[in-house]
């Protein structure tokens, strides 16, 4: 018999979950403390319980290790790019960036990716499988018993597309915040999405504070289907007005991501495009020149262009940023290090 992923169960799953294997309610809430604030890793480190109950729970559940495999520390930054395995083998990335305003983690939501952006390493070996709840609070739990510290702001922009892994993704949100657990502020969390767009609408009606971040990455719908394999499905007005819907719903103001290809989407036209489509929404553009992979022939474009386009749109009124570059001399872009990792 399969045991069940007991740190996937919410506060309220986990308290009737005892009821029914006849404890009572208050060891729900004593186990969820073990496993969510101070976040042990087996049930023997449970010493307010009692032996018979750290044996029944032994018996009949786990607790799914996220067990790093390796790590790499910037020279230039401090930024940490932990490589993890799964309890099957599987291994997903996860990266510490450390900022004044205090440390942020960026998550994978799924053991590779079916999406095929054709700049991103992620998606290059397909999908493998969804993430657990407890699998994303996992890197998270591992990486603030790693370093020692306090994890205040997480991105879900790891491998994998969040809105693919639609119901335990928003799961793991609401016990990400929860205040039985690390109790991080809804607002101080960003979930990017390629663009699926029923799932972005039904994102808008969950009732949550998180920013939401649209990959855009094309001015054009002809541009996002050269870069991305989603564009096909889903029009580029679709996607837009799925933003609009959820600043509508939440009130929270989109980001857009829009990764800097030279000589593809770094062109005069494109930022003319970019503030027709931008200007009219209250938002937030972050820039990323792209991080080149040997399996493409994408370059990023020189500092000097990136500053150039930066500032066509910050003069049209355009909110805009160009991402600063963490962990250039470490694995840093996404899905470098699980590739060579599995290749190895």
């Amino acid at each position: 018999m399969e045991k069940k992923d007991i740190r996937s169960y919410t506060f309220e799953e986990l308290k009737t979950e005892m009821e029914q294997i006849g404890e009572k309610a208050f060891r729900s809430t004593q186990i969820y403390s073990w496993l969510h604030e101070k976040l042990a890793d087996s049930f023997d480190e449970m010493t307010n319980l009692s032996k018979t109950l750290r044996e029944k729970l032994n018996t009949e559940y786990e607790i799914r290790m996220v067990t790093m495999v390796e790590r790499q520390v910037s020279e230039k930054d401090g930024t940490n790019k932990f490589l993890f395995e799964l309890y099957d083998g599987h291994v997903i990335e996860s990266v510490l960036m450390k900022y004044k305003h205090g440390n942020s983690v960026c998550i994978s939501s799924q053991a590779g990716c079916r999406m095929g952006c054709r700049f991103c390493a992620s998606a290059l070996d397909g999908l493998a499988r969804n993430l657990t709840p407890s699998e994303m609070l996992g890197q998270i739990y591992q990486i603030q018993k790693l370093s020692g510290e306090r994890v205040s702001n997480v991105v879900v922009m790891g491998t994998g597309e969040p809105l693919d892994n639609y119901d335990n993704f928003v799961t793991f949100i609401h016990m990400l915040s929860d205040e039985h657990g690390l109790n991080i502020s809804q607002r101080n969390i960003t979930v990017s999405t390629c663009g699926i767009v029923p799932n972005m609408r039904r994102l808008a009606e969950e009732n949550l504070q998180i920013t939401l971040a649209l990959s855009l990455h094309g001015s054009n719908q002809e541009k996002r289907k050269r870069l991305m394999p989603v564009a096909n499905k889903y029009e580029l007005s679709e996607v837009l007005s799925a933003c609009d819907y959820y600043f509508e719903k939440t009130g929270r103001r989109i980001t857009f991501e829009y990764s800097l290809v030279q000589g593809i989407n770094d062109q005069e036209e494109d930022a003319k495009e970019l503030i027709g489509i931008l200007g009219p929404r209250n938002c937030h553009l972050n820039l990323i020149p792209v991080n080149p992979i040997k399996e493409r022939d994408f370059k990023k474009p020189t500092r000097q262009n990136a500053e150039k386009f930066k500032n066509k749109l910050e003069k049209s009124g355009i909110n805009v940023t160009i991402r600063r570059e963490m962990g250039s001399d470490i694995d840093g872009a996404c899905g470098q290090l699980r590739r060579r990792y599995r290749k190895k």
